[in-house]
């Protein structure tokens, strides 16, 4: 199990750490560096530095959770690998029970309106 998947099964990566981020933005397709920001951007609303989006894809990278593919010019591809499907269907599960649970939990607290009357 790589250490990404060791920290996932934890509960320690977030939905909107960098790796996750990325992970979700390449499960559409391949995109290389300033695409993935833009997509995140879009979809997450996170903007992302390059300092972080490349760190993680290194680390990533490193990980075997992507893999670069062959570069058609400057701007270098990427694409998810099994093991990084996997990872991402683990944290899709994990978030699922997360917003159940949650949901659940707010159904019974009793709520203030505007007016400052419980409901």
């Amino acid at each position: 199990m790589s250490r990404m998947q060791q920290e996932h099964s934890t509960g320690l990566v977030r939905p909107n750490d960098p790796p996750m981020l990325i992970l979700a933005s390449l499960s559409s397709g391949a995109k290389h560096g300033y695409a993935l920001m833009q997509d995140i951007e879009a979809f997450a609303r996170v903007k992302l530095g390059p300092g972080s989006l490349y760190g993680a894809i290194s680390r990533l990278e490193e990980q075997g959770l992507i893999r670069p593919l062959k570069s058609n010019g400057r701007a270098q591809p990427y694409e998810l690998t099994v093991a990084g499907h996997a990872v991402l269907n683990t944290a899709i599960v994990e978030m699922r029970q997360l917003v159940k649970i949650v949901g659940a939990r707010l159904a019974r607290v009793p709520r203030v309106t505007l007016r400052g009357q419980l409901t």
